[in-house]
């Protein structure tokens, strides 16, 4: 996928704020500090269009960049950050649900796992309300630099038995480091939305 325009185009902080330009929607979520704003920059060859932190909880709305001026990415924010009130859990709750549940343009939710470590129950939790809802996602792992061969194969078997009853067969290992991942991550983004002629 040849990257021409990435702009970052507005932070929404409630429903109401959305794009009205009808543009298909990839959306990207995932468990604070997973590394979505890194994945975010790789797929993009960016260095700094995604905000990256140390801190867990940075992305506190949900951030839409148009890509191509043709499609948009959508970086949800993370979730299981404990240290944050439990009225800012609700709000920033609330949003993505209703994000997730309304939006008519969201083609694909990239659903973000750390490979070092086995899926949470956030994650499984995500993943059934995904199913239930009928929500197109794709699982991808991250930080897969981190582990040896065996390593990897065995974080991949281990997670692979943890989600199949969801129906996934597979699990996009990708390292922002070395770009492992980004070819493959980008084509299934280009199968989602290529009904709406964007990718050929």
């Amino acid at each position: 996928m040849k990257i021409t325009s990435a702009e970052f185009i507005k932070s929404v902080a409630s429903l109401d704020q959305l794009p009205k330009d009808g543009l298909p929607e990839v959306a990207f979520a995932g468990r604070s500090n997973v590394g979505k704003s890194s994945l975010l920059n790789t797929l993009l060859n960016r260095k700094k269009m995604a905000l990256v932190s140390s801190t867990p909880g940075k992305t506190k709305h949900l951030n839409f960049f148009k890509i191509n001026q043709r499609f948009y990415f959508v970086d949800l924010p993370g979730y299981g950050f404990a240290r944050i009130s439990k009225n800012t859990y609700n709000q920033w709750k609330n949003l993505l649900d209703g994000y997730l549940r309304t939006s008519p343009h969201l083609k694909l939710l990239v659903v973000i796992i750390d490979l070092r470590h086995e899926i949470t129950p956030m994650d499984i939790d995500l993943l059934t309300w995904l199913s239930f809802k009928r929500i197109p996602f794709v699982l991808v792992g991250t930080k897969s630099d981190k582990l040896s061969g065996n390593g990897l194969r065995r974080q991949l078997e281990i997670n692979k038995k943890l989600v199949a009853q969801f129906g996934v067969n597979e699990i996009l290992d990708f390292s922002s480091l070395t770009g492992k991942g980004r070819v493959q991550l980008w084509r299934e983004i280009s199968k989602s939305i290529h009904g709406e002629g964007i990718i050929n």
